[in-house]
């Protein structure tokens, strides 16, 4: 299966409109900070004709079966492989201080959950490794093997908001001291066998939590989130925007909290007159996060969980302009 029949790009339209405005201009540079397979980038280079995109990503086949879908393309998009926290030096480097618009499509691609050697799904057996990037970096098998119990609990809970940490987790302590972990259909029947039958009749798939956990933990992702979205923010031009998709609570509240501090007056109380090293640098395109639409959801079951959240830059820091 090619890269475009593979692969729904989720919220798509919804994210065109957002970017829209900044977009129209000769010259316009738009970024794509998680390619995937190319979907979003590719409607973006349709889209918007005067625009140049760059697109980054961690995954080299990514990178490789993206390329040969944007080749039609040519010069207009520039493909780099790299961690989308790394994007000031990747504009660094390419001479591109400034761009009119960046998006975010967090979380696994749908090549990654589709590829079963990736061990990223939980449906199927595979070995554990959920690495983005196969050729960096500890594995989840390696998470699971190594961790001290409380590092374990700490990140089942806090990335997977699995409130049956514990449990799992002296399940998982017990069971590699008699052999490592390898591969995934073990650890997905460990974790059937150790929760309680009232946590297996809600949520969906009992392991989908721990693979979630290990996942976040094994790409740092919520850390790379937490770098990336300010950085694109100080990356935008006046009138620039941004869209952010969003697949957990966890990476939405971080990118919330992020438009919201930009967004928000930070004088302090009682001026007579507000100085512009205090007024707001950005304006909020949505109202909360907004959310697919059932018909959308139905004709991709993974665009279920998506949360998008847009912004705008309006004015430049004072300390840029200095």
């Amino acid at each position: 299966m090619n890269s475009s029949t593979r692969h729904v790009p989720v919220m798509l339209q919804r994210c065109l409109d957002l970017l829209a405005p900044a977009l129209a201009e000769p010259g316009a540079v738009v970024v794509d900070c998680t390619l995937g397979l190319g979907g979003h980038s590719e409607a973006l280079l349709s889209t918007f004709p005067a625009a140049r995109l760059i697109a980054l990503d961690r995954d080299p086949s990514a990178l490789k079966l993206a390329g040969e879908r944007l080749a039609p393309y040519g010069d207009r998009a520039t493909l780099v492989h790299a961690v989308y926290d790394e994007l000031p030096e990747v504009l660094d480097r390419l001479g591109t201080p400034r761009v009119q618009g960046v998006l975010f499509d967090l979380g696994v691609s749908s090549m990654q959950l589709d590829e079963a050697d990736r061990g990223f799904a939980y449906a199927q057996d595979a070995p554990l490794d959920m690495r983005m990037d196969q050729s960096t970096g500890i594995s989840a098998a390696d998470v699971l093997n190594t961790y001290a119990p409380g590092e374990l609990v700490r990140i089942l809970r806090s990335y997977g908001e699995e409130k049956q940490a514990k449990r799992i987790v002296e399940a998982v302590v017990r069971e590699r001291a008699k052999e490592p972990f390898t591969n995934s259909a073990r650890l997905v029947e460990l974790i059937r066998d150790a929760l309680p039958q009232a946590a297996k009749r809600t949520g969906g798939n009992p392991a989908k939590r721990t693979f979630q956990a290990l996942r976040i933990e094994v790409n740092g992702e919520l850390a790379s989130v937490e770098r990336a979205v300010p950085a694109a923010v100080q990356a935008l031009a006046v009138g620039g925007r941004i869209a952010v998709l969003a697949y957990h609570s966890l990476e939405d509240r971080l990118v919330k909290q992020v438009f919201a501090a930009g967004a928000a007056n930070t004088a302090p109380p009682g001026l007579p007159v507000v100085p512009e090293r205090y007024q707001p640098r950005l304006k909020l395109l949505t109202r909360g996060a907004e959310l697919p639409t059932e018909e959308e959801i139905a004709e991709n079951r993974r665009a279920a969980p998506a949360r998008l959240r847009g912004a705008e830059r309006i004015r430049e820091n004072v300390e840029d302009t200095a």
